[in-house]
Formats: C-alpha cells, sequence, structure tokens
C-alpha cells in the first residue's frame, strides 16, 4: 500500500525548477545511505576536466530522473488513460530513482579494467544486504525484485521499462538537460514540457502522439549534438584514456606481486575481483582522487606519472589518424618501445561512435529484436502506428552508425625529446 507524507518535500534543482516526493518510500530511499553515496560520484566522469562546470553528482541526475518520470506518470493518471496500469507506478519511480545505484568512482573507465557493470551492481545493491533493500521491502517481500527487474529490462510490463530505458527515456532527457547546464553549453536543450504532453501509453509500450514529431526531432538532434561535442570530446577522452591507464597499470602490478605503500581495502576487493556490497559501498571518487595521490608518489615510475598526469591536468596529446590500420599502429608501438615508453601505457587509439537513433530491427535468423531498445513510435488520430524515421527526414539522416576518425592520443613531453627515433613516417603522424 502507498503512504503519502504528512506533508511534501520539495528539492530545488537547477533544471527542472523543482523535485517533488510525495511517497513515504521514495523519501526514505533518498535518504538511505547507498543512495546519499551517489553525492560522491560525478555525473561526467573526467568531463571537468574539460568542462569546468561538469562537477554535478549521479545524486542530483537520479533525482531529475526520478522527477521525470513522476510527471509523465502523473500525466498519465490525470488524463485517465486506460492503458497505463496505475498498480505500476510506485516500482516504476523507485525504479527511475535507483537506476544509477551501482556506478563507481568514474565509472565507465572503471567498468572498462575491472570487467565491471554499473547497471548489475545495482541491482546486487537493490537485491542484498543493505539499507535500500530494507526499504523496499517494506512494501512487500517481492518489491525488491520488481524493481531490479524494471533496471535489468526484464520487467514483464515492458511500458514501464520504457519509462527508464529506451531510445527517448527520462534517464536520457534529464542527462541531456542537467550536463548541457552544467557544461555550460545549448546542444543539449530541448522542449522538454512540449515532449512531456505528447508521451501517450498505448497497447503495452509508450508512444508519441504525431503533433510532437518535431519536439522528438529537437530531441534527438540534442543528443546527437552533445555525444559529438561533450561526451567524445578529445579532452575528455584523453582524461578517460590516462585514468583506465591507471587503473590497468596498478591492476597489473599487483598480479605481478608488487607490494604497493599504500592500498587501501576496496581497492584491493576491486583487484582481487571479490567486491561485496558493502566493499563497494566505499568506492566513491573521493577515495578514487585520494588513492591516485598516494600512488603519485609510489616507486613505478608508469604508475606514479599517470598518476600526476591526472591531478595536475597534464594529458595525452591527439592527433587524426586517416589512414589508421593495425599494422600502422603496432608498428609505432614498436617504435615507441625502442625509444624507452612503454606502448601499453603511452600510446592508445579511439574510434567513437554513438547510435543518436536506431530503427527497430529483426534479426534475421532468431526473428528477435537486435536492439535492446525499440524505436520512436507516433501515433496517429486514427489509432495506427509508424516507426518515427519513416516520417521524419531529420531523423531519417541521423538512423545509424556515426563514427568518427581514428585518434591516436600520446604523452607528447615524453615521446618529443625521443622522436628523432622514429622513423619519417610515424614521426610524421605525431607530428614531429
Amino acid at each position: 500500500m502507498e503512504r503519502l507524507l504528512a506533508e511534501e518535500k520539495v528539492f530545488k534543482d537547477p533544471v527542472h525548477k523543482s523535485v517533488y516526493v510525495q511517497d513515504e518510500l521514495i523519501w526514505n530511499l533518498i535518504n538511505s545511505r547507498e543512495f546519499q553515496r551517489l553525492r560522491r560520484i560525478r555525473q561526467l566522469g573526467t568531463s571537468y576536466l574539460t568542462f569546468h562546470g561538469a562537477e554535478h553528482s549521479r545524486f542530483s541526475h537520479s533525482l531529475g530522473v526520478y522527477e521525470i518520470t513522476r510527471r509523465i506518470i502523473s500525466q498519465f493518471e490525470r488524463n485517465a488513460y486506460k492503458d497505463w496500469p496505475r498498480e505500476e507506478r510506485l516500482p516504476a519511480l523507485c525504479a527511475a530513482l535507483l537506476h544509477d545505484l551501482g556506478h563507481g568512482p568514474f565509472s565507465h573507465s572503471i567498468e572498462a579494467v575491472f570487467d565491471t557493470d554499473h547497471e548489475d551492481w545495482t541491482c546486487r545493491i537493490i537485491m542484498g544486504e543493505t539499507e535500500v533493500n530494507q526499504i523496499l521491502r517494506e512494501v512487500d517481500e517481492q518489491f525488491p525484485a520488481r524493481v531490479a527487474a524494471i533496471i535489468k529490462k526484464q520487467y514483464d510490463k515492458p511500458i514501464v521499462v520504457n519509462l527508464v530505458s529506451s531510445q527517448m527515456d527520462a534517464d536520457r532527457m534529464d542527462y541531456l538537460l542537467r550536463d548541457a547546464y552544467f557544461t555550460g553549453v545549448h546542444y543539449g536543450t530541448f522542449d522538454l514540457e512540449r515532449i512531456l504532453r505528447v508521451l501517450r501509453p498505448h497497447q503495452g509500450r509508450i508512444v508519441v502522439k504525431e503533433s510532437g514529431m518535431h519536439a522528438v526531432e529537437d530531441y534527438l538532434m540534442s543528443r546527437y549534438q552533445m555525444y559529438w561535442q561533450i561526451y567524445f570530446h578529445p579532452v575528455t577522452r584523453s582524461s578517460e584514456i590516462i585514468l583506465r591507464h591507471i587503473f590497468g597499470r596498478a591492476k597489473e602490478l599487483y598480479h605481478n606481486g608488487y607490494q604497493f605503500e599504500w592500498l587501501p581495502l576496496p581497492i584491493l576487493k576491486l583487484f582481487q575481483g571479490d567486491l561485496t556490497t558493502s566493499d563497494y559501498f566505499l568506492l566513491d571518487e573521493a577515495l578514487a582522487q585520494t588513492v591516485f595521490m598516494a600512488w603519485s608518489d609510489e616507486r613505478d615510475e608508469w604508475l606514479s606519472d599517470l598518476c600526476r598526469r591526472f591531478l595536475h591536468r597534464r594529458l595525452y596529446k591527439d592527433v587524426i589518424v586517416s589512414d589508421h590500420n593495425e599494422a600502422l599502429f603496432e608498428e609505432a608501438r614498436e617504435q615507441l618501445r625502442q625509444a624507452g615508453l612503454h606502448p601499453d601505457y603511452h600510446l592508445e587509439v579511439d574510434f567513437p561512435f554513438d547510435l543518436p537513433y536506431d530503427v527497430y530491427r529483426l534479426d534475421a535468423r532468431s526473428g528477435k529484436k537486435d536492439n535492446e531498445k525499440p524505436p520512436i513510435l507516433l501515433l496517429d488520430s486514427e489509432g495506427g502506428l509508424s516507426e518515427i524515421s519513416a516520417r521524419s527526414d531529420i531523423i531519417r539522416s541521423l538512423t545509424g552508425l556515426h563514427q568518427d576518425k581514428h585518434r591516436w592520443y600520446f604523452p607528447d613531453d615524453l615521446l618529443r625529446p625521443v622522436a628523432h627515433r622514429l622513423d619519417s613516417r610515424i614521426r610524421a603522424i605525431f607530428g614531429y
């Protein structure tokens, strides 16, 4: 049974102006220790080294996703749409609020090195011996499993999953607006109010009223611009590469028997691959930054150099390599090795890509969808549905894979003094 607070709680928010909490369950979840930890996890990872205002947290983003979801559901219930299952309101709000609970420090970089997954950790926290689990079980014993199933996209009502995870979900809407605000750009802005007004529950999923097509075009263009101007910014990619190399070098040293001057227990457990939810709770960016500061004085020259680079923003330089191929890259690695550098940590290739929008497709052999996030469908006045790119030239131009150029990243200050030892072709690529 849903219990309401005696008095509505309101969070002031720079993006949504206000975030409203009426449910006692939501209020208790916000005040849990696991959710409060998200204050110590940046939303944009290392982007603060590129855009100095990008210091906002997963905590504020999660509140924003909850608020957008709350507003969508309120609109459905206010208009008494028969296709919205009213009993799903509370699990949908909980999933929206908790969807990022499992993010670690600089989450995507740490995931790449240690083969972890924030969604898996989110579900482990929801289902484990945690305050969040205890709070959810006050609804009933099966309620945590329902919330976890929504987050894992395994819930038996796809319409609920659509709210939190789709090609136009509350998560994407909030992070585009919030990231644009804190990075100080206008690329991510779109008419949120209009989009919320034209969303409809229909035949078990969320669709868009056809008159809202142009608002959706604006939203998808904003997403496209944010990825290529903000999320894939070369400076941000450089800082992410250095961060991955820090974790990678430290992991390699540990497994080779290296004795660290200081290795806190959560980091040790991370290296050993046996983190518990209690250990994971202690992994935040404050701890990571403290560890980097300590490692900047480690005996290992590569680890200490990488940590100093990250802490003091001495990032790698990048060059676009139009004729990149594996043979050329391996040749460059070998020449760096002969020049006294460590190619595993001093040369990286990056080739970002994004799907700003993709059409629903079926696998020809299995007959199953090959994209876990189904397409955006327009609902016409006769109740018919059409996939949006069939109606929009703008969206059709965005459909499919967008790829950037290959970029090589390297420490200019280390490579320049030994560049004379490279052959002319490799030297020219690096610009020496």
